[in-house]
């Protein structure tokens, strides 16, 4: 029973469950610098695709997904 008592207050930790958030405050993320023609291929397949963030990475060489997600982010303010 103490085994169970442990289990739920691990699933219950406000620690636990605010790690796993997908919100992501702007100071936590520094800044991409992306080349011109990175930012205008952005632009132009976010305007064909939405935030479809790993079809738009496959299409620059060496950017990840997280990184065009995240250029687009801090762009936008």
């Amino acid at each position: 029973m103490d085994k169970h008592l442990r289990t739920k207050q691990a699933k219950t930790n406000p620690i636990v469950a605010s790690s796993s958030s997908e919100e992501v405050s702007s100071l936590e993320w520094e800044a991409v610098n992306m080349n011109q023609e990175e930012e205008d291929l952005i632009y132009r397949m976010h305007k064909l695709v939405g935030n479809r963030w790993e079809l738009i990475a496959g299409r620059i060489p060496g950017r990840t997904a997280e990184e065009v997600k995240r250029f687009w982010v801090m762009k936008k303010k």
